[in-house]
């Protein structure tokens, strides 16, 4: 989360702007803990941290609320900059939370979101689902998460300006699986589902040993991989950069470059 709360005020530092008022969506008050000692500290004249739970707003350093990301508790343009750090891939609807996202930026404001993404925990869904496809039915044990190409067309689909969505992957490596499922409950991160059934004793213990046998390391550590998908836009407004249409270009590309261009054959 520290990690992820950083790379999302790096990314508001690096656009030079100010912003008098933002919203952080989550973050248990990190946002308003590190603000200060990131580049974005001085730059950010009003923040209000949110939260759906009432206990983690209540962590912010300065004024918080506790708020439904589906549901947004503040007027149209209300903010300049909104920074949602491992939150937004919890929403049941992703899209019509960008929407409200959009809805309460001022033109031209900001948005950075850090989401969890498809490639979280494949190990462990790997195991899982093999487990229970030995005794014949396999049911989802992990949620689903988006990938940086769904985030772009999302943030499209929501009305957000120059859209950017990349990825980071990190590999954990742990001694014991359940120091995993532990830092999983930790982190507020574990099987949410409505609809799941429950995972027996013998296919858990089986998914264990498929987790070893196919994902240990030499040393006999179990890997897990966390995929962390970032996405930036800007509130629609006039005089914004526009993506120039495809074959409009007027200068070749071997030309900025200073190279020799080479055309191929066929």
């Amino acid at each position: 989360m520290r990690l992820a709360v950083k790379d999302l005020l790096d990314r508001a530092a690096f656009t030079t702007r100010d912003f008098p008022r933002a919203l952080a969506i989550g973050g248990g008050g990190l946002v308003g803990e590190l603000l200060a000692e990131s580049d974005l500290a001085g730059r950010v004249g009003f923040l209000v941290e949110a939260d759906l739970a009432p206990e983690m707003a209540a962590r912010a350093p300065g004024p918080s609320v506790a708020m439904d990301e589906e549901a947004p508790a503040f007027a149209e343009g209300a903010f300049d900059l909104v920074l949602a750090p491992l939150t937004l891939h919890w929403t049941n609807d992703l899209p019509g939370a960008l929407i409200g996202v959009n809805h309460m930026l001022a033109p031209d404001g900001f948005f950075a979101g850090a989401l969890l993404g498809g490639a979280t925990l494949t190990e462990l869904r790997q195991a899982l689902l093999a487990a229970e496809a030995e005794r014949g039915a396999a049911g989802a044990r992990v949620s689903p998460f988006a990938d940086a190409r769904d985030m772009g067309g999302l943030l499209q689909r929501a009305g957000f300006a120059l859209p950017v969505a990349d990825v980071d992957r990190s590999t954990v490596r742990y001694g014991d699986p359940a120091r995993l499922f532990a830092d999983l409950r930790g982190m507020g991160e574990s099987n949410a589902l409505a609809r799941r059934a429950p995972l027996s004793r013998a296919a858990f213990t089986r998914a264990l040993q498929i987790y070893a046998e196919r994902f240990a390391t030499e040393d006999g550590r179990l890997k897990a991989t966390f995929e962390i998908v970032t996405a930036t836009g800007w509130a629609p407004a006039p005089g914004q950069p526009k993506p120039l249409k495809p074959g409009s270009a007027t200068h070749r590309l071997a030309d900025a470059l200073g190279v020799a261009e080479h055309k191929l054959d066929g």
